[in-house]
């Protein structure tokens, strides 16, 4: 996959902030046509960087938006590490280190939110295989149910990490993360650190700049995170995406 014509080989995408509106607007789909435009030439003439993605959207989700980029030979990274998706040969890759133990307390975790949080009107993002995302309308409620949250899952043993994205929380596996998800894809692609790109727009995605050569954001991302990054667009979300594609291409 290395070209000599292109100083790096992959780009590793968040969507959420990214590619698509953290709420629930509509998607850019002509900018998204760019980006699938973009990516054929990437794997025809091989003068840029094939941009993938990085995400913690269920893994059909995922799929679905690689299938949409053109993306046919790089993994994407799901449900924060749990999974990859290969286009290659359209491999499901579930992380092998997640054990029976390991769903049964996410089943556990699942039952007890729904149970507990229910009522109050939290719902939990369907299409999760090992990990749990809840949301509610006031998300202000809902980032203070952090604390009630870590502490149940440490009282009964269930080994999940709590954080929140803008309207979410994730309640995810304390060893699966994006950054392991990216660790898989390298393994997976043979790519290095050094040929690889990366954006993104919150703090978790820092796991994503920790593990290439080259790091940007759109406008919107998060201060904590942008502070640091390379390049910071002018531009907003999936535009800003467009922007940094055009300065790593040739």
């Amino acid at each position: 996959m290395p070209s000599l014509s292109r100083r790096f080989d992959a780009v590793i995408c968040d969507i959420d902030g990214c590619l698509a509106p953290e709420s629930t607007a509509p998607m850019d789909a002509p900018a998204l046509a760019r980006i699938a435009e973009y990516n054929t030439r990437a794997q025809s003439v091989g003068d840029r960087p094939v941009v993938t993605l990085c995400s913690g959207r269920p893994q059909p989700f995922v799929e679905a938006l690689c299938r949409l980029l053109h993306n046919t030979s790089v993994p994407c990274v799901a449900e924060n590490g749990v999974w990859l998706f290969d286009p290659r040969d359209s491999r499901f890759l579930i992380d092998p280190t997640i054990t029976d133990a390991h769903l049964d307390a996410i089943e556990e975790a699942e039952h007890w939110v729904r149970y507990e949080l229910g009522p109050r009107g939290v719902v939990i993002q369907p299409g999760k295989a090992a990990s749990l995302s809840i949301w509610h309308p006031d998300t202000t409620m809902l980032k203070a149910m952090q604390p009630r949250l870590r502490e149940e899952f440490a009282r009964r043993g269930w080994p999940l990490r709590v954080s929140a994205t803008v309207a979410w929380i994730n309640c995810d596996l304390e060893h699966v993360s994006k950054a392991s998800g990216v660790r898989r894809l390298v393994a997976e692609t043979g790519l290095t650190r050094e040929r690889l790109a990366g954006i993104g727009d919150m703090p978790s995605d820092q796991a994503i700049a920790d593990n290439v050569g080259y790091f940007a954001c759109p406008v919107n991302a998060d201060a904590t995170l942008s502070k640091n990054a390379h390049y910071v667009s002018p531009r907003h979300e999936v535009l800003g995406v467009l922007d940094i594609l055009e300065r790593l291409a040739g």
